[in-house]
C-alpha cells in the first residue's frame, strides 16, 4: 500500500515513478481516506481493513500517524533521488519483523 495526505492526482503521478508496470503496489490512499483535523490531514491506518499488531507505516514524520505511533518506522523523506537507498537500509530490520509474524503464527495476510 502506498498511503499519503496528498491528493489524488499527486498520488497517481507518484505510483507512476514508483511502479511503472503497476505489479508492486496494489493499493493507494490518499488525502480523501485520510482523517482531517483543524485543517491538517493525517492517516488513519484502519482505514486499510487490517490488524494493526501487524501493520507498520513508513514514513518520514510521525505526524502521518498521530494516534498508531506504536506502528511507525521513521524513513528519510524520498526527494525523487533515483540512487537513495533508504527502503534498503530497512529490508534487516523487515526481515525481522516478517520472521516474528511468522514465529507467532499469525499466518498469511502478514503486515500491511
Amino acid at each position: 500500500f502506498i498511503y499519503t495526505t496528498a491528493k489524488h492526482d499527486y498520488a497517481k503521478k507518484l505510483l507512476d515513478v514508483l511502479d511503472p508496470r503497476k505489479k508492486l503496489i496494489r493499493r493507494c490512499l490518499s488525502q480523501s481516506d485520510c482523517v482531517c483535523s483543524r485543517g491538517c490531514y493525517w492517516k488513519d491506518l484502519t482505514r486499510l481493513g487490517r490488524d494493526l499488531a501487524k501493520t507498520v507505516a513508513l514514513d518520514h514524520t510521525i505526524q502521518g500517524f498521530p494516534t498508531q505511533a506504536a506502528n511507525w518506522i521513521p524513513v528519510l523523506q524520498w526527494c525523487g533521488d533515483p540512487d537513495d537507498e533508504e527502503l534498503l537500509r530497512l529490508i534487516p530490520l523487515l526481515g525481522q519483523l516478517g520472521q516474528a509474524v511468522r514465529a507467532w503464527g499469525w499466518g498469511q495476510g502478514g503486515m500491511g
